[in-house]
């Protein structure tokens, strides 16, 4: 295979993530410990708010704090004292002291791409204080040529990083394990794309997998990313 240009997702696809933010929702749940609602119910009123906040706030642990505290006021009959909300708060920010936990196979698989000559580049999307850091803590940095952090993942983010660095659609692709942020909008934007799906990704990222757009676009399946080494 000619080098490609490896766009590749960093959250849930090259360690994990969500899992963390999981815990901590049943945790608050648990916590409201609700009368009427169950906890499926509650949850389900948290994505609401999720949905609504990332539009005003973006992503982050400064977002979904603030989701967490949303919720609670519109379900609690319990005013939120300043004492709550840091208990709230809690909840969220104790997700950056786990340290970063790479997925099996990552770290061989990056290497085998870097040896074969593709063209890396890290693209995830977040608050970019928080996503470097990451970056910088997971020991991934220097398999990259470049390390983007967008605000949103869309047809016209991957078509501006498509710009900065001259890449070529044909042989470029985006590597994730969410259908809404990393394969659709690729494959909108005329990019190839890779779907490695994960087990724990956030139901906000749910979504179904679009058909390839154009004559000669690829759109590839993986169970796991070390599979990749099969394909590139």
């Amino acid at each position: 295979m000619l080098p490609q240009t490896l766009l590749i997702d960093a959250d849930d696809t090259l360690w994990e993530n969500n899992v963390y933010f999981e815990r901590s929702i049943a945790d608050f749940i648990s916590f409201l410990n609700h009368r009427e609602y169950a906890p499926e119910q509650v949850r389900e009123r948290l994505n609401e708010v999720e949905r609504e906040n990332i539009r005003k706030h973006g992503y982050g642990l400064a977002s979904f704090a603030h989701a967490l505290c949303s919720t609670f006021e519109c379900l609690s009959l319990e005013p939120l004292t300043p004492e709550l909300r840091e208990t709230i708060h809690r909840f969220a920010h104790r997700i950056a002291e786990h340290p970063v936990e790479i997925i099996a196979g990552v770290s061989e698989t990056l290497q085998h791409l870097q040896r074969r000559g593709h063209h890396l580049i890290l693209m995830t999307k977040g608050a970019p204080v928080e996503q470097n850091s990451k970056v910088e803590r997971s020991g991934l940095k220097d398999y990259f040529a470049a390390v983007e952090v967008v605000a949103e993942k869309n047809a016209a983010a991957y078509h501006s990083v498509a710009d900065k660095y001259g890449l070529d659609y044909e042989v470029s692709w985006m590597i994730g394990n969410s259908p809404r942020s990393d394969v659709n909008p690729a494959l909108e934007a005329g990019l190839n794309a890779v779907f490695v799906p994960h087990d724990m990704t956030w139901v906000l990222e749910h979504e179904e997998i679009s058909a390839p757009r154009k004559n000669g676009q690829r759109l590839l399946q993986v169970q796991k990313f070390a599979e990749l080494a099969l394909h590139f």
